[in-house]
């Protein structure tokens, strides 16, 4: 019997089980994670579980029942190496476990403030529950807050701590590598008015405290009183399994546009892996969970004999302080913008343009016109700016028009 064994139980590793079932697979379906517990989805961690309005329940991805109606194995535990000769992984309790197909799906880890105090006590990350937990047992008794890092999750976290935080962000505006400098400034505003503080292009030179932090240090020698410090300054994907068996790797464990490796045995998906992006134009490495939950079903089309190259569109939300972004596209290297919308009054969007043609819409409040975008861009090729400018911007409009 054919076992496809898949490493990490994240969104996308659960994605690929339930999806392989789903395409009929008669095979063995094997999902290793090294979390405790069921597999979870972890978006809520900094919204609602962390303000306390969704539980376990919400969390997990499905009841413990359905692993076994759909006859997929949980094995918890940690990976310690992938043995391609051998065709089997072996666990850190020595245990192996042997594959005709594996699918890395390993994620990302937290970076790390590269400066001295950032082990100290009262300096968290958060991206899995068990540190989603202690953050929010910490923060019922934290006074003086500071988040180190101006984008989604920080972001996300200040707007659900339920006080005053202090946001440090190096450049020189908040989710600069996501979105555009209106959108950037639309929020700024918001988190302001909630009151917080907003520091733009100012580093953290050091974490200071006799064990336990208590201050911040800035690149400018100023220092912010801390007894809760939340790091969030980006992730790496966790490449060392693929490393270790000799995968290509670059900025992610490299793959084709069916997701492949360099070991056509061996797939990787979501955080982790670096595949050719038809929307970029480029080499790209996603952290988002429709790119997860999309590329999970790139992969086990693939392995059920149905391969079709990878193209789904990047889309991306954030929820901060009643106001819900939606971007779809890609935003990079856009030259022109054009806003739409009630900016003042909370519901517009922002279109960008990379070479005349559409590259990426955010939609602040404005989810019509998020659906009306993406179905612009499944309708290969997006609209040039000539098409767009023509319906006065409105992207229901422009849909309606290219139907002809």
């Amino acid at each position: 019997m054919e076992t496809v064994l898949v490493v990490g139980a994240g969104q996308s590793g659960f994605g690929v089980a339930t999806s392989l079932r789903d395409k009929g697979f008669g095979g063995r379906v094997v999902l290793i994670g090294d979390e405790p517990g069921l597999p979870y989805q972890r978006p809520p961690l900094s919204k609602g579980y962390l303000a306390g309005t969704a539980g376990d329940a919400q969390l997990r991805l499905r009841p413990e029942d359905f692993f076994a109606e759909k006859n997929i194995e949980l094995i918890p535990g940690r990976v310690a190496s992938v043995d391609r000769d051998g065709t089997k992984v072996v666990l850190e309790d020595g245990s192996a476990h042997e594959y005709d197909h594996l699918v890395l799906a390993t994620g990302a880890v937290n970076r790390v403030l590269p400066v001295p105090g950032s082990t100290l006590d009262g300096v968290f990350t958060l991206r899995t529950k068990d540190e989603a937990d202690v953050l929010r047992a910490a923060l019922e008794s934290a006074e003086n807050v500071v988040v180190v890092g101006g984008g989604f999750i920080g972001l996300e976290f200040a707007a659900h701590a339920g006080r005053p935080v202090t946001i440090v962000e190096a450049q020189d505006r908040l989710m600069a590598r996501v979105a555009t400098p209106e959108v950037s400034a639309y929020f700024a505003a918001l988190h302001e008015k909630a009151g917080h503080t907003i520091l733009l292009g100012k580093g953290v030179a050091a974490l200071r405290g006799e064990g336990r932090v208590a201050e911040v240090e800035l690149s400018d020698g100023s220092l912010l009183p801390a007894d809760l410090v939340l790091v969030g300054v980006g992730v790496e994907p966790r490449t060392r399994l693929a490393e270790g068996a000799g995968l290509a790797v670059a900025n992610g464990v490299v793959v084709d546009e069916h997701l492949r490796t360099s070991d056509p045995k061996i797939s990787a998906v979501g955080d982790c892996a670096n595949f050719p992006c038809v929307q970029a134009g480029t080499a790209t490495r996603l952290e988002s969970v429709q790119n997860a939950v999309d590329q999970a079903r790139a992969v086990a089309a693939v392995i059920a004999g149905e391969p079709a190259p990878y193209d789904s569109l990047p889309w991306f939300w954030t929820d901060q302080l009643g106001a819900k972004l939606q971007i779809a596209g890609i935003l990079t290297g856009a030259e022109k913008t054009v806003v739409t919308g009630d900016r003042e009054g909370g519901k517009f969007s922002v279109l960008s343009f990379r070479d005349g043609v559409l590259a990426g819409v955010e939609s602040v409040n404005r989810p019509p016109d998020h659906i009306a975008a993406r179905r612009l861009f499944a309708a290969d090729p997006a609209p040039r700016f000539e098409t767009l400018e023509a319906n006065s911007f409105d992207l229901k409009a422009t849909v309606a028009s290219t139907r002809g």
